[in-house]
Order: structure tokens, then sequence, then C-alpha cells
């Protein structure tokens, strides 16, 4: 814990001195420019107490501006920003040294000019950021200078000791004024620029965990959500085993009567030569009904039995004429008379998928496609669906296209989501797309959308033809992810 409490204390240490530079240089060049604006203002003075010396002072003056207006040009070169503490001595430094040199070439220790030093420390001392070390090297560039000038001056003193050390005397405590009063604001600074920093370092890790905890509850919800769509997806497996179990039994019992059906029709035929040539026409009309029906009712337990099977995982290579019709007798009581059908399927178009997969998806989009035409009131125009079918480059491509009401645009990014449905209560559970989009997704497909809400909706499914496009999709997929 010590260890820790120093390595923080250092930690702001640093942050403190890179943020003192930054101020310090910034009012560096305020002061550059107060004291190369004070310095030839001076002059009013020396018109009044020294006026022989005027030109001569009003001279120097200049020459200590255009220094100081030197310096606030280099402070800001890497040079001087490397350097920039040596420069906070010597911009005190110039203005002491130019008014010493007047107080030498005047009346020295008498010259009352002794107050412009006074007035260097006070002024750069409150606008300088001083450390103890800056203002104890500032304080003695200032008596050093001060008593020089005093020393080496030739003028005659009318009382030296009197003057001399009331000017020192004074100079000293505004000095020792300076020194304490800059080491006290100093660690002022820092005890509140360590508060700032640390309250600025808590808010900031308390961002971090709020930002940590929003991505784990969104991770949690997202796992929520798939745990909730794969029982439910083992529920719909479970049904369709369950569905497949009993329609063995039930396909088998029903196949028996349907195969005395077929052999007691075949006899009805030869035997319907026997009747009278005015009643054989009749005859046959009604024996092709029942014949018909019950080869429709044969069709209608061998899609079953292919729906239902257990096996979701062998893909072949399969016929889209064939997936759309099975899809079409599943919805054929639905659609029936109160929807227009329209096909636009290339011959011998396949896809290589799973038979009963492939089925599944198809009647889950004709079925919302029936169930969104149900909600829309048609005037000039009827209702319908379009099933359309290309092949390009191996691909395989699969419309169903409606112009039922459309997908709001705010609800296209959730369609696809578990438990997510627009229909009533009752209606629909939200499952229908979520599993299509996995079905798709697993037999190396896409699925796509388009719509205009309250003109149409079409979903695209895009497979490959052959086994071979698949194999080569697969190759791509793996090969990007290395």
């Amino acid at each position: 814990m010590p260890d820790l409490k120093l390595q923080n204390h250092e930690e702001i240490r640093r942050a403190f001195a890179e943020n003192e530079r930054d101020v310090w240089i910034r009012n560096f060049r305020a002061a550059s420019i107060l004291a190369f604006i004070f310095m030839p203002a001076g002059s009013s003075l020396d018109w009044f107490v020294y006026r022989p010396k005027f030109v001569e002072f009003f001279e120097l003056r200049l020459v200590c501006s255009a220094f100081l207006l030197f310096i606030w040009w280099f402070v800001t070169t890497p040079l001087g920003a490397r350097h920039y503490r040596i420069l906070g001595w010597i911009l005190p430094a110039l203005p002491t040294f130019f008014i010493s040199l007047m107080i030498y070439k005047t009346t020295g220790a008498e010259s009352p000019y002794y107050a412009g030093l006074n007035l260097v420390l006070l002024g750069a001392a409150i606008i300088l950021r001083w450390t103890l070390l800056d203002s104890l090297i500032v304080f003695l560039e200032v008596m050093l200078l001060y008593l020089a000038a005093c020393f080496f001056s030739k003028a005659p003193l009318t009382d030296p000791h009197n003057s001399f050390f009331n000017n020192v005397y004074f100079l000293f405590v505004t000095g020792v004024f300076v020194v304490i009063g800059s080491h006290f604001y100093n660690l002022l600074r820092f005890r509140e620029f360590a508060f700032r920093y640390e309250l600025d370092k808590s808010k900031r890790e308390v961002e971090t965990s709020n930002a940590k905890l929003a991505e784990q509850n969104i991770a949690l919800n997202r796992a929520n959500r798939e745990i909730k769509e794969t029982e439910m997806q083992l529920v719909q497996s479970e049904k369709l085993a369950s569905l497949g179990r009993m329609s063995a039994g039930m396909i088998h019992e029903i196949n028996n009567p349907l195969n005395f059906a077929t052999t007691g029709l075949f006899t009805l035929r030869k035997k319907g030569k026997y009747l009278a040539p005015e009643q054989q026409a009749d005859y046959a009309e009604i024996l092709k009904d029942v014949e018909e029906g019950v080869s429709r009712v044969k069709t209608i337990v061998s899609d079953l039995r292919m729906f239902t099977h257990p096996d979701t995982e062998q893909r072949d290579r399969v016929a889209v004429g064939e997936v759309v019709a099975a899809a079409l007798r599943f919805l054929n009581n639905e659609g029936k008379d109160k929807v227009q059908f329209e096909m636009d399927l290339p011959a011998g178009q396949t896809i290589w998928a799973n038979k009963n997969m492939l089925i599944h998806v198809l009647t889950n989009l004709l079925q919302n496609s029936l169930d969104a035409l149900h909600t829309k009131t048609f005037t000039d125009e009827k209702p319908a669906v379009r099933i359309a079918g290309r092949m390009e480059d191996g691909v395989s491509f699969l419309t169903v296209h409606d112009n039922g009401p459309g997908i709001a645009a705010e609800h296209l990014d959730k369609i696809y989501d578990p438990f997510f449905t627009t229909k009533d209560v009752g209606e629909g559970m939200g499952l229908g797309l979520s599993i299509s989009y996995r079905i798709v997704r697993e037999a190396n497909g896409e699925i796509s959308v388009k719509t205009e809400p309250g003109k149409f909706c079409e979903f695209t499914l895009e497979f490959p033809a052959t086994e071979a496009a698949a194999k080569t999709k697969t190759e791509n997929a793996e090969s990007l992810r290395l």
C-alpha cells in the first residue's frame, strides 16, 4: 500500500509539473508584455526626477523593452520551451539590471528608483508561478544588482547610512515575503491540483466502470436472448421430432387405406367397360375425380413425411420448383382464391441445401406474406405474391415479393431478432424469421430484405447452386478469417 501511495504521489507530481509548465509559459508571456509596456512608461518618472538623464534613460528603457520582446518570442520556440525555468530568472533580471544601472548613474543609495526593484519582485511573484528555488534566485539577483549599483556609484551621499540601510531593509523584507509567499502559494496550488486530479481520476474510473458494466449488461442480455432462442429452437425441434414420430405411424395407417383405394380404383376402371355405353362417360369422369383426390392425399402424405423428417444436416442438389410446390401445398388453404400467386422460376434451377429446411424457410416467408396481405386494404390492385428465381455464376437466387404493407424503417434492424413481432398477441411468437435466418446462414446462404412501407416487401434468398459452389464459398470464407 505505501508503494501504491508513493506511485500515485509521483504520478500527481508529474501531472502537476506538466500543468504548471503550460500555465507558466502563458503567464510568462503576459509578464513580458507588461514589462515591455511599463519600462518605457517609466520615462515620465525620469522627466520629473532626473530630467538631464531623460534621453539617456529613455534609450536604456527601449533597449530593455527590446530584450523583453525577444524573450517573449523566444519562449514559444522549442529551445525556449525546454529552458523556460532559466528564462524565468532572466525576465525579472532585465528590468532589475536596467533599474540598477539608472541607480548607479544617478544618486546611488539615495535614488528613489530602488522602489522599482520592489515592484519587480512583487509583480513577477504575482504573475509568474515561482517555486521556492525560483523566488530565492530572483531575490538574490535583485539584492546583488542593487548592492553593486550602490557600492560602485560615485555619487556623493548626504546621509549614506540611513538611505542605504533603509532601502536594503525594505528590499530584504519584500524579498522574504515574496520567497515565503511563493513557497506557500506553490504548496496550495499543488494541493488544489492534487484534489482536482484525484477527483477527475475517480470520475474517469467511475465512467470506465459504468461503461464496462453497460457492456456486461449488453452481453448478459444478448446471452439471455440466445438462451431463449436456443430454448425455443429446442422446443421447435422437439415438436418436429414428435410430429415426425407421430406421423410415421399416421402415414403408415393412411397409406394402407390409400393402397386399398388405389387397387379398388384400378379394379373399378377395368369394370367400367361392362357398363352401358351411355353411362361410361359419367362413370369415367367420376372415377377420374376420385383418382385425383387419392393422388392428392398421397402427395400431401409424402410432403408431410419429408417435412417432418428428422435429418436436417443432409444437403443435396434440390430442385427449386419442387420446394416451391411443396411450400404452396402447405399454405394452399390460406391463399386459395384470396391471393394471386405469380411464378417466374427458370427450368432446372437448383439449390445446394437441405430440402426439408428449405421448405421450412420458404413456408415461413410465404406465411409472413399472407399474414401481411390480410392486414392491408386493397382498392385498385389485388393481393399478390410473386416467387421468382435466377442463377448467376454458381449462385442461386429465390425471391418472395408481396404487395403488402411492407416493413417500417424502425423495425428493419430487428426483424431477425428472436421473439420480435408486430403481430397481435396469439398470432405469432416472433421466431419464424429468426429460425429462417439461422437455417439460411448454416447452409452458406444469405437472406436480405427490400421494402417500401405501404407498397411492398421482398425477401431474397441466396444459396450456392451446386456442391462445388458451396465448397468454394466455404473456402473463401475461411481464407478471409485467416
